[in-house]
């Protein structure tokens, strides 16, 4: 993919925030599997359906270890971020939320951070607080004690925003929150690649991520949690597999992590995970963020030259992620040409309209960088941006 050329120019894939490139150990795992090891797991005795089982399992405990999970039963394989928020928003919120009950969230979250909280508080009668940043990007957090009350029940936020690039004081947030006895919720989306993550040094008591945005396939994502807490919520699901006895009267569930994946799971997606998670390791996570930190340093040094660029996110505590327009021009059409010069940016409001109109704006463009970015991509953005300045002067 990285070799391909885009209107006779090599390709230049700046838009890791959405979807990363697949290193070809991943893309073989997932084709030798389709290939030759291919077999519903957990229900068959045959030689095929318990090896695939054995791998989906291995497959668990590897992404145990990616996050420091104190266990593998801790690690819930879903299809991905919105999913896991969405399960956790539904199974949270019939056991614990009621009328009146507050829920807070930050307001650079993405719109898979927001909705589901929404209907919520929609559904139960309850209120969604908003933690706000301020215009450098970075999170107020000095006003989270006055959003805290006695009817707080969770506090959901992003690790790293996916529009600004901030990393967010999660240890502070959780410290915070554990101190009003607040279970919270990490959205490690735009981080668990970047970033080495131990959910029990964090003490966090949720954590979800997306397995297409650490170099994996799509349609499968995790949601860790606390064992103490999935014991305690009820499944978001049911279907085969969940279930202990089911009768006419009365079906009763099987143990956790089983119980939170109704249905034949994407086995080969979470096995395909497991194969990229051992990629970013074996590569070395504390080399792809000095690598990744050198390449955001530069851009942004370099973008900062140009008079008509606007950046947004300046905290001094960011990864990845560039996020800026250009004066008088609008960020689609500057896209269109910047696509025309063989880049792939992002361009719009990137799931997270409450940041733009934080900045009233309607959008923005995104250059988001990946472990196998260089400067010399940095560059060929930063001319291609004048480009399109001297086309509209």
């Amino acid at each position: 993919m990285l070799k391909q050329e885009v209107y006779g120019r090599p390709l230049v894939y700046l838009d890791n925030g959405a979807t990363t490139q697949k290193p070809l150990p991943v893309i073989e795992c997932i084709r030798n599997f389709h290939s030759f090891k291919n077999s519903s797991i957990h229900r068959g005795i045959h030689f095929y359906s318990e090896r695939a089982t054995e791998e989906f399992e291995n497959a668990r405990k590897t992404v145990q270890q990616f996050i420091h999970a104190e266990k593998s039963s801790e690690i819930i394989f879903t299809s991905g971020t919105t999913s896991s928020v969405n399960g956790l928003a539904w199974s949270f919120g019939e056991r614990f939320i009621r009328p009146g009950d507050e829920i807070i969230i930050s307001e650079m979250e993405h719109h898979s951070n927001i909705v589901p909280w929404q209907m919520l508080c929609e559904r139960k009668g309850s209120v969604l607080k908003v933690l706000p940043f301020n215009d450098d990007g970075i999170l107020e957090i000095d006003r989270l004690d006055a959003l805290i009350n006695n009817r707080t029940r969770l506090i959901s936020v992003m690790h790293i925003s996916n529009t600004l690039g901030t990393i967010n004081p999660i240890r502070t947030i959780i410290e915070k929150a554990h101190e009003n006895d607040i279970p919270v919720l990490i959205d490690a989306a735009q981080s668990v690649q970047h970033i080495a993550i131990d959910v029990q040094q964090l003490d966090c008591d949720f954590l979800v991520f997306s397995g297409h945005k650490i170099y994996g396939p799509t349609g499968i994502g995790v949601l860790y949690a606390k064992e103490k807490w999935l014991h305690e919520l009820p499944p978001f699901q049911g279907g085969g597999e969940m279930v202990d006895v089911v009768t006419f009267q009365k079906t009763t569930y099987t143990e956790p992590p089983v119980k939170f994946e109704a249905g034949t799971p994407n086995y080969i997606g979470a096995i395909g995970l497991a194969e990229a998670l051992k990629y970013v390791t074996s590569t070395g996570l504390s080399g792809i963020l000095q690598h990744e930190n050198a390449l955001l340093d530069y851009g942004f040094q370099q973008l900062s030259q140009l008079d008509f660029v606007k950046l947004y996110g300046q905290a001094s505590d960011k990864s990845s992620i560039l996020s800026f327009n250009l004066r008088d021009i609008h960020y689609y059409d500057a896209g269109m040409i910047i696509d025309k010069m063989g880049i792939a940016v992002r361009t719009g409001t990137h799931c997270a309209q409450p940041v733009m109109q934080h900045y009233g704006i309607s959008g923005t463009i995104r250059a988001s960088l990946g472990m196998y970015n260089t400067k010399e991509e940095i560059d060929n953005l930063v001319g291609a941006i004048k480009k399109v300045r001297d086309m509209f002067v």
